[in-house]
């Protein structure tokens, strides 16, 4: 597996077009949602893609304090149906997490977590804040990371 972590500016076409197939592959298709992906935020972040060989299996993106929340944040997480019995997505936060307090010392960490992964993030040190609700049609709810 190879790990890469870059900025929108240093994505090849081909990575740029890996994403967005990814993510309309799980989100889009996998979960009947209907949204807004190209949401105007990737150009801010930082990209965390996993291959395996060729293949994109694992994806995500962090935004700097300011761009999403007022807190740092950790989104779009996502790991290729096929890849998913093999703890890619746990691979994945611990990376996501560790560039991310990396680049923004001192930092707290704010998601927006699907809610039927609540225990998969309070396995990496996130905690509930805030009441749930619905984004995209999808039961959310704020989290943050208390220990890492």
């Amino acid at each position: 597996m190879t790990q890469k972590i870059l900025l929108f500016s240093e994505l090849t076409t081909q990575q740029t077009y890996d994403i967005l197939q990814l993510r309309s592959e799980v989100f889009v298709v996998e979960q009947d949602c209907v949204y807004q992906d190209i949401d105007g935020n990737d150009d801010k972040a930082f990209h965390v893609l996993f291959y395996d060989k060729d293949i994109l299996v694992a994806y995500s993106r962090i935004l700097p304090p300011g761009a999403y929340f007022d807190e740092l944040s950790i989104g779009r997480v996502i790991v290729k149906a096929t890849h998913r019995s093999q703890k890619f997505g746990h691979e994945l936060m611990k990376a996501s997490i560790e560039f991310a307090l990396a680049k923004f010392p001192k930092s707290l960490i704010k998601i927006s977590a699907q809610q039927y992964l609540i225990k998969f993030y309070e396995s990496h040190g996130f905690i509930i804040s805030g009441e749930g609700y619905l984004e995209d049609g999808i039961p959310h709810i704020g989290m943050k990371l208390v220990s890492h």
